[in-house]
């Protein structure tokens, strides 16, 4: 494994040295001011307050930075999956589990998830391959679970899978575009109610069939 990866995988796992920590602050900062393309690696270098040396030891290039804003999310996002997954609840408990955990861990890296929605498209082929695989994996295993709730009853099946797994990531994708860690509302609790509103249309109507303790 190269240094590079190394470093992503204990990013991935929510482990930044304090440099790193620094380096991606400023960068987050720098592309919501100026855009990615608008900002040098000079620029990053004199905010983060260290050398080019110092970023290049982390970071192969500004592509890589702008990857890593979003690799390391999706990283605490998939770690988040593989323990609630593991836990082996009910589709509902897991689907509220998923949704709740989507939510907050968006919301605290709720800077981090719009600039990289915003330029996400500066990456490079084989990055945003890497990018679309990782989402590709939540995505499959939150529709592999709504899939099991509807063959046991305990969700509705007149709406395909696919089409909830589209509805809940597209309210939880919009996130960035409206939510202020300054609001009154806490995550945990936005992450209930959007919870509550997708298991809302999951619900089998009374009497059409089991229903998940």
């Amino acid at each position: 494994m190269t240094r590079a990866e190394e470093g992503r995988t204990r990013r991935a796992a929510g482990e930044l040295t304090p440099v790193e920590a620094r380096i991606m602050r400023a960068a987050v900062r720098l592309f919501a001011e100026q855009g990615f393309d608008g900002t040098t690696v000079q620029q990053v270098v004199d905010a983060a307050e260290v050398t080019k040396g110092a970023l290049y030891h982390y970071f192969e290039s500004k592509d890589d930075l702008l990857y890593e804003i979003y690799h390391s999310l999706i990283g605490v996002q998939l770690a988040g999956l593989e323990r609630i997954l593991a836990s082996g609840a009910g589709p509902a408990e897991t689907v509220r589990a998923m949704v709740v955990d989507l939510v907050e861990t968006t919301a605290a890296h709720v800077d981090e998830a719009a600039v990289f929605g915003r330029e996400m498209h500066k990456l490079g082929a084989e990055r945003m391959a890497a990018v679309r695989a990782d989402r590709r994996r939540y995505h499959e295993a939150f529709l592999a679970v709504v899939e099991r709730g509807q063959r046991e009853g305990v969700f509705r099946a007149e709406t395909p899978a696919e089409t909830v797994t589209l509805v809940a990531f597209g309210v939880i994708n919009q996130l960035p575009t409206w939510y202020r860690p300054s609001g009154r509302k806490p995550p945990r609790q936005l992450g209930a109610e959007i919870a509550d509103f997708v298991l809302a249309g999951l619900r089998p109507e009374a009497g059409s069939g089991p229903r998940e303790a």
